[in-house]
């Protein structure tokens, strides 16, 4: 049962109390405004193409694999069963944990590599900063605004839910120490103020560590279901073992295909009992009184502890040469980035090929930016499909 406006903590963000939005509108009579938001993203267009987007596997290579937008269910899935845990609103963190990932390109971070070195001159693609754009310009089903009006809340989430974004004076920290702020996140946030230099709300924070989660424990199945490792090799990581021995001894003659889901199973659930723990303990100690004292805490409030931030590394990192660098993998991915990198280069030159609504521009810098909307929007297959129109030999990417 959703945590109800009387057992919401005070730390917790409050509907009732939002921020706002861009636009004014007239209260729904039936939904809060959090709600309302999830509503909204679900119904996107862009939340519909990740279906076909690649998560690690490319869609056509099996009907189990995780897309992007089973990952995202499955993200949601754990932040709303930590937010109920942590008296936080339950349907912002649905939303947010369905709106992490709207950003990403065809083929995923092999898609965004390609059209960052793409955009090279012109500011990169940062896949953050495009679920921002997606949902403040790109979205157009609406008579009165672009994009989906969301809150504030659900706004400032999606760009900060990995942290801050600057110091308190305006400088880039993290990884956009280097080359700055994304433009999408510079322009929006001169028109709202996303308050970029301090911590996301507890509800972002807990979709951001339900992410973490769910590829963790949803890699591991996938990478054995893919043959890129074995059970035998994923025990020699302590947490793995540990299940794993746990399971075989309470069960020694289950077969491998329910070993495997009940290692997810346990995993996922060993995760979050950790995270609800660590983050009550954190709670205790900063005594937060208001979504503002989440927001200017010095870490983020919601987190692993200690010893499971180690076993969380340690999973990565077998995952990490394991399967991500995996040689098919890393062959498919390869071949990937050059269809990105063919469709733009096509575009560039022949942008009428592009429907009339994305080939325009007054200057050059906003006919790339455009190019970039466009083949960001694309799935995997429709990638392909338009890579095979105009090129005579399209990778089969298996």
């Amino acid at each position: 049962m959703a945590i109800d406006a009387e057992s919401r903590a005070v730390y917790a963000a409050d509907p009732r109390k939002t921020r706002g939005r861009r636009y004014a509108e007239p209260p729904s009579v039936t939904r809060n405004d959090f709600r309302r938001d999830c509503d909204r993203l679900i119904h996107a267009t862009a939340f519909r193409r990740l279906k076909y987007k690649t998560q690690v596997f490319v869609f056509h290579e099996g009907d189990h694999y995780r897309t992007r937008l089973t990952h995202s269910l499955e993200v949601a899935q754990i932040a709303r069963a930590l937010a109920r845990a942590l008296r936080l609103d339950e349907d912002l963190s649905e939303t947010l944990a369905l709106a992490h990932d709207l950003g990403h390109p065809p083929f995923g971070h092999a898609g965004e590599r390609a059209l960052d070195a793409c955009l090279r001159d012109h500011g990169g693609f940062d896949h953050n900063a495009q679920a921002l754009r997606i949902l403040t310009e790109l979205e157009r089903r609406y008579p009165d605004f672009d994009g989906l009006n969301l809150t504030w809340e659900t706004l400032e989430g999606v760009v900060k839910h990995n942290g801050p974004l600057t110091a308190k004076g305006g400088d880039p920290v993290g990884r956009y120490r280097l080359h700055g702020l994304p433009e999408a996140i510079r322009s929006y946030n001169a028109i709202q103020d996303l308050e970029l230099w301090s911590h996301a709300n507890a509800e972002a924070q807990a979709a951001a560590i339900a992410d973490d989660i769910a590829y963790d424990a949803h890699d591991i199945d996938d990478g054995l279901r893919a043959n890129l490792f074995a059970l035998d090799d994923i025990a020699s990581v302590p947490l793995i073992g540990s299940v794993l021995g746990t399971i075989r001894d309470q069960h020694p003659k289950l077969d491998t295909e329910r070993l495997v889901h009940e290692l997810v199973r346990r995993l996922i659930g060993a995760m979050v009992e950790d995270v609800i723990a660590e983050t009550k303990r954190r709670l205790a100690e900063t005594k937060p009184q208001s979504p503002e004292d989440i927001r200017s805490a010095e870490r983020p409030v919601v987190a692993f502890s200690a010893e499971m931030a180690e076993h969380d590394k340690a999973i990565k990192g077998f995952l990490y040469p394991r399967m991500y660098r995996h040689s098919r993998i890393a062959r498919i991915m390869n071949d990937a980035e050059g269809v990105v990198h063919d469709l733009f280069e096509h575009y560039r030159a022949s942008p009428q090929e592009m429907p009339p609504e994305w080939g325009v521009g007054a200057d050059e810098h906003t006919r790339i930016r455009s190019i970039a909307d466009y083949i960001g929007g694309m799935t995997d297959r429709y990638a392909l499909v338009e890579h095979a129109r105009f090129f005579p030999a399209t990778p089969d990417l298996r």
